[in-house]
């Protein structure tokens, strides 16, 4: 009886100690989940719109998963994990409306460039420039990067275009304005415009059926085949109609593989981290609310005063684009496209899909 009594003892004592060890693992489990989710808030990002879109009013800015005001230029991290970029959707694929991240304000938040019309300022809309209408990729930028005007690149010979790297993704959804995209990057065009240099580069959304295919620049041409000499087409082009420029590249316009464009991505987020803790000069608005050992770093109460300082979002007073977005304009191409043709009764082998 002695020793059923301590026994019975013992697995109470042991018992108890269990559950606190249970109790104790569940506290470990719930900090550390909130330890992730606080570092990991890129994957929650939501658009904040304000002003009426089609007119000058309108701004798209970023909140974190805590509803707080962040900038997308300097608060969304670069990655993700290795090998897994961040892109900030600016123009979803097919639109017309130029949308890019503001350098201007504090916050940065996504506008709709504007330009000149006849002493009026108005927003801008590109053009449709045969065969392609709009961008033919969701289009955006890389965050934490910069190109800086100071640098002249040894691949170019001219200085940084004193934007964020430019991206292209290339999966089959369409994105919308504010969309934080988390992506595969897999090339990059050195475009030369205005004298400046203005890195183009391809990638690949992670959830996208392709991304497993798709893992450097010639992956591309294999599985997508005519994407990569359109693209490069349509950056040449692409300013002809409203009066510019062909635009002309490095590399004598070769795409760039994977390794190139990742260790470019690290040294633009190099001279982006000089901007941001004025190291370098810049003249970007580089108020932020994540980088808390940066001299510009700003509270949440001065992050939402900066959102709620804007006009309210007012989308049933959409203005529409003008007709002339859906005009086509033609310009000297510089795609080839070969004719395929039949040679004693078979089609030749280099046509055969």
């Amino acid at each position: 009886a002695v020793v059923s009594t301590q026994s019975t003892e013992s697995s109470g004592i042991n018992a108890e100690y269990g559950e606190i060890y249970k109790m104790l693992a569940l506290i470990f489990h719930v900090v550390v989940s909130l330890l992730i989710i606080d570092d990991c808030e890129a994957l929650q990002y939501k658009s904040a719109h304000r002003g009426i879109p089609g007119t000058l009013s309108h701004r798209v800015y970023l909140r974190n998963s805590k509803g707080v005001p962040i900038s997308p230029f300097h608060d969304v991290p670069l990655k993700v994990e290795d090998g897994v970029y961040n892109m900030v959707v600016e123009m979803p694929r097919w639109s017309n409306a130029k949308y890019e991240t503001s350098k201007k304000e504090k916050l940065n938040p996504i506008i709709q460039d504007s330009k000149i019309y006849d002493g009026v300022e108005k927003v801008r809309y590109v053009h449709n420039v045969f065969p392609y209408h709009g961008y033919m990729w969701n289009y955006g930028s890389i965050p934490q990067t910069w190109e800086d005007p100071e640098y002249i690149d040894p691949n170019t010979g001219v200085g940084g275009d004193n934007d964020p790297v430019d991206i292209l993704e290339i999966g089959r959804n369409v994105g919308y304005v504010g969309e934080i995209k988390q992506v595969k990057v897999l090339g990059v065009i050195a475009l030369v415009d205005k004298g400046e240099t203005d890195w183009k580069v391809m990638s690949i959304d992670i959830n996208d059926p392709m991304a497993s295919s798709l893992n450097d620049i010639q992956d591309v041409e294999k599985n997508m085949p005519g994407l990569l000499a359109a693209s490069r087409d349509f950056f040449r082009n692409y300013k002809v109609p409203r009066g510019g420029q062909y635009n002309v590249f490095g590399f004598e316009g070769e795409w760039q593989g994977r390794e190139f464009t990742e260790k470019l991505l690290e040294e633009t987020h190099g001279r982006w981290r000089g901007l941001l803790y004025r190291k370098t000069k810049g003249k970007i608005m580089t108020e932020n609310t994540r980088n808390k050992d940066s001299p510009f770093h700003i509270s949440k109460k001065e992050a939402r005063a900066i959102l709620n300082s804007n006009p309210p979002y007012k989308p049933d007073m959409t203005v529409a684009p003008p007709d002339s977005v859906q005009y086509v304009s033609f310009v000297k191409r510089t795609v080839s496209e070969p004719v395929c043709g039949v040679v004693d009764g078979k089609t030749e082998t280099s046509c055969k899909p």
